[in-house]
């Protein structure tokens, strides 16, 4: 056999297949060509790929400027014989690192999830026999046999299909299973629509089917996602971005003071060796030591929060990520929706109804206008809801967790429905015992029941078109009967269908008592028309509310899914996810198939316009995501099957969902919600927003330390004096204050509002002007209380040792006053609430003991060059710090001021960070 070409397997006709295949569906392949298909075509099973090794990956971990200057100085400290401080710099390095390195491990296994997915049994027909066989020895042309709870184990082309319904949802995002049959389709039929080929990895869920291998392995659908997977380029974070960026320009920075500061001092005639010295001790001053650690730990505390909002976090850069969010792509079914197909309307006696309630708890009450109707006054209404319970291979059940459906979805809906309008399971089966049925199969779209008791009769329901054929007449309200008006009807069904519900219709025959079976010439005609029912699953509460309090937090939310449009539009319409038109009203709906027109470059535009894009392909979903970020939109990507799995990686967060997700999508993905609802990812905005803020005051808190030391070590330079603060000093206060004191902004609550804001404009470097200049500012308070105090301590004849303690003690209890400002950018401290974080004070007392010790215990003086100071001294550090805690308070009031002042009125505040 020949290699096979690239062929659109669908639209070809059997006799083309076969031909193709070169098989026989009589008897399948013989063993002398299955061996040498097998050399041909290799194993049924995806290509393991080979990625970085673990030491690569580990290596790659120091692969970043801020790390690159902390190395430097672990360096430059063992050079000088400095092995306590190396050990403590290297240490928080290495720390980062692992807890980096383990982070991503998890995230790599997206592709042995796949091949583990690939992994099953299959029955097929080999010389005529029918064998079971491990899957990964099927080769194409294999005539393959399926069965309800089978995994379809290749591409399959279908030959036969007996009431054949695959679950394609991990696939294509179908919401419910799709009925399969044979013959052939257009060219252009979609993935989705391609009822007359089964996929590999897609599940049975009904019926019985024969099909011809075509494709295996790589070269099959879910081969191509794998493809895409492997392909898709895992982003930087924003915060990665930003964090990365901010470490050149401080690396230019130190390098740049440094090699001032040295030419400085040449200028001044002093000694290469004591210049040396100042450059070192500059370069450890400056360096934030602590920010990776306290980096790490406030990510992680980010992570713990989140996980009690149901939304476990797989990478900790996520975190921060869900902050910057400007755009949430979203899954319909199950995050949007209940995943609990609801009967909202029923047509029957000519009179259109209304149902409340929604999911399977039967609670609710069927309506006429704003009026309760009487079911039991509406002969045809009442027969309607009881041909629902009785046409039906479902069960509803109710325990611990609540009411629950076993069976298809669909039908479950017409149980719950019957159950809102009294009908009462016993008392049904009963008077209507069931003797015999026709199941559903999807070359006649009908299913039928014969009931007997006191007046036996048939009970059918399926599409409109297959039972209005075989009616004659039409039940009305009162019993009676008229004469059937089909064109009355399809505008009915038209009408529902156009809400984007799905339409059952449902007939009864009244039969002879000695009816034992049926068969389908016993409804071919005759049969009386009951009515419709239709509907679709509802959207979740919690998630409508949570959409539109993104939507005024500046972010975007569309709804990507392989869903129908007309479906999705309705969805939409009623969450109100598209804000140029109003709630209810259908927006406007982009299609696979329309999107395959569209180029790259206009693509871009079409993806901001529009709110809702139904039937996409997993290339389509890469492709929308991958056009929003060229746009610099940070995006969030929703998604439970093995189609998402591509995107979910591209995403700069990629968001599983826990209950229904498949092993792959919770691999690639960054977050897995446990609840799979959206209304938990807008809460994990909202943790994301409150990390990032901890994280921007910590940077806010940490920089003017390690300016103003910087600022000290130059100003003794430039004036020729002994440095203020030693390299070791240096050390000590950096590491001290960031484990001490800025950790504890960690543990800030979110500030009121934070939600209100519009999201951070993609691309803003991570330090404002507003914070490089309160940076600059305190770094200068620092440096002239310090260097002030210094100079004062060294004229009234202090040792160098008990000034350079003073100027130490001034960076502590400074950054001990400053750390109450930096609670928040704005507000002060007393409209946060004393008290609402406690661990402020916890580690402002853990500081000044620490700079007890480092004062007074003999054994630090020796280690760290300080010496003991007075009372005096220490009201003078105090009242440096007060000054320094009302000089910035005072400036934040300047500013909460001039900002009220100049707010611009915006329409949203979506439009305000645009």
């Amino acid at each position: 056999m020949n290699a096979l070409q690239e062929e659109r397997w669908h639209q070809l006709s059997h006799d083309e297949v076969l031909k193709q295949l070169e098989t026989d569906p009589q008897t399948g392949l013989n063993h002398s060509s299955i061996d040498a298909r097998q050399e041909q075509f290799g194993p049924n099973a995806l290509t393991q790929r080979k990625g970085q090794g673990p030491l690569v990956r580990f290596l790659l971990q120091f692969h970043q400027a801020l790390v690159y200057i902390l190395l430097a100085a672990v360096i430059i400290k063992l050079l000088l014989g400095a092995w306590v401080d190396a050990s403590v710099i290297f240490g928080v390095v290495l720390l980062n690192s692992i807890i980096g390195f383990l982070q991503e491990s998890k995230a790599l296994s997206a592709l042995d999830a796949l091949s583990r997915a690939m992994v099953t049994e299959t029955t097929v027909l080999r010389d005529g026999e029918k064998q079971r066989i491990d899957a990964r020895s099927l080769v194409p042309g294999d005539v393959v046999l399926l069965a309800s709870g089978d995994k379809v184990p290749a591409d399959l082309r279908l030959l036969q299909s007996r009431s054949l319904q695959v679950d394609e949802s991990a696939l294509t995002g179908e919401s419910v299973p799709v009925e399969k049959r044979i013959g052939g389709l257009e060219t252009d039929t979609s993935l989705a629509d391609r009822v007359n080929m089964a996929y590999s990895s897609t599940l049975v869920t009904y019926g019985t089917g024969l099909g011809v291998v075509t494709t295996i392995g790589d070269r099959t659908e879910i081969g191509r996602i794998s493809e895409l997977i492997a392909s898709a380029e895992v982003l930087a974070t924003p915060l990665t971005r930003k964090i990365a960026h901010f470490s050149q320009l401080l690396l230019y920075a130190i390098l740049g003071l440094a090699a001032i500061t040295f030419l400085i001092g040449l200028w001044h005639g002093d000694a290469w060796i004591d210049l040396f010295m100042a450059a070192v001790a500059l370069s450890v001053a400056m360096i934030p030591e602590g920010l990776p650690a306290v980096l790490t730990i406030t990510l992680a505390l980010g992570v713990a929060r989140m996980a009690k909002r149901r939304a476990i976090i797989r990478r900790l850069p996520a975190v921060e990520t869900l902050g910057s969010t400007t755009v949430i792509c979203s899954d319909k079914t199950g995050t949007l929706t209940r995943n609990e197909m609801t009967v909202q309307k029923l047509w029957a006696g000519g009179e259109t109804f209304d149902i409340s309630g929604v999911g399977y708890a039967p609670e609710g009450d069927i309506r006429q206008g704003e009026q309760i109707a009487s079911v039991q006054d509406n002969r045809a209404l009442s027969e309607l809801l009881l041909a629902g319970w009785l046409c039906n291979d479902s069960l509803l059940k109710q325990d611990e967790e609540g009411w629950k459906i076993q069976g298809d979805p669909t039908e479950g809906a017409l149980l719950v429905a019957a159950r809102k309008a009294g009908v009462d399971s016993a008392q049904s089966l009963e008077a209507h015992p069931r003797l015999d049925s026709i199941p559903f199969e999807s070359q006649h779209q009908y299913m039928a029941t014969l009931h007997g008791g006191e007046k036996p009769l048939i009970y059918m329901k399926g599409s409109a078109e297959s039972i209005l054929a075989r009616c004659d007449r039409v039940l009305n309200a009162d019993g009676s009967h008229k004469a059937l008006d089909s064109d009355a009807i399809e505008a009915q069904v038209k009408a529902i269908a156009s809400q984007g519900q799905r339409v059952l219709a449902f007939a009864c025959l009244e039969v002879a008592s000695d009816k034992a079976n049926i068969e389908h010439e016993d409804v071919a005609q005759g049969m009386t028309f009951l009515g419709l029912q239709g509907m679709i699953d509802p959207p979740r509460e919690e998630a409508v509310q949570a959409v539109h309090s993104c939507q005024g937090a500046g972010i975007r939310v569309k709804m990507i899914t392989g869903d129908h449009a007309l479906t999705a539009a309705t969805i939409a319409g009623e969450i109100g996810l598209d804000q140029t038109v109003a709630k209810g009203a259908t927006p406007k709906v982009l299609t696979g198939r329309e999107l395959e027109s569209i180029p790259d470059e206009a693509l871009s535009q079409e993806v901001m316009d529009t709110a809702v894009f139904a039937r996409v392909t997993p290339e389509q979903k890469l492709r929308l995501v991958e056009a929003l970020q060229a746009r610099g939109e940070v995006v969030a990507m929703t998604g439970d099957g093995v189609n998402d799995a591509p995107a979910l990686r591209r995403a700069d967060i990629g968001v599983a969902m826990g209950i229904t997700g498949t092993e792959v999508s919770k691999e690639a993905a960054d977050m897995v919600l446990t609840d799979d609802n959206f209304a938990t990812i807008e809460a994990a905005v909202e943790e994301g927003r409150g990390v990032f803020d901890n994280l921007i005051k910590f940077i806010t808190w940490i920089l003017p330390t390690n300016a103003g030391q910087g600022l000290v070590i130059i100003a003794a330079i430039v004036a020729s004096q002994p440095l203020p603060v030693l390299p070791l000093q240096a050390l000590w206060i950096n590491m001290t204050t960031a484990v001490l004191l800025g950790l504890t902004l960690a543990f800030e609550p979110r500030e009121p509002g934070i939600m209100a804001r519009p999201p951070r404009i993609p691309g803003t470097p991570i330090l404002s002007s507003e914070m490089i200049f309160r940076i600059i500012f305190v770094g200068l308070l620092l440096l002239i209380g310090s260097f002030g105090l210094f100079e004062l301590a060294l004229f009234q004849g202090a040792s160098e040792a008990e000034a350079r303690t003073i100027a130490v003690n001034v960076f502590a209890v400074g950054q001990s006053f400053y750390l109450l400002n930096c609670r928040s950018l704005r507000l002060s401290m007393f409209r946060l609430g004393l008290m609402s974080n406690p661990w402020i004070w916890v580690g402002i007392a853990a500081m000044m003991a620490a700079q007890m010790l480092f004062t007074y215990v003999p054994l630090m003086n020796i280690l760290f060059h300080t010496a003991p100071i007075g009372l005096i001294d220490w009201f003078h550090i105090g009242l440096v710090g007060l000054a320094i805690y009302l000089i910035i308070g005072l400036e934040k009031i300047i500013r909460q001021r001039r900002d009220a002042a100049t707010v611009p009125v915006a329409s949203t505040t979506g439009e305000m960070a645009r």
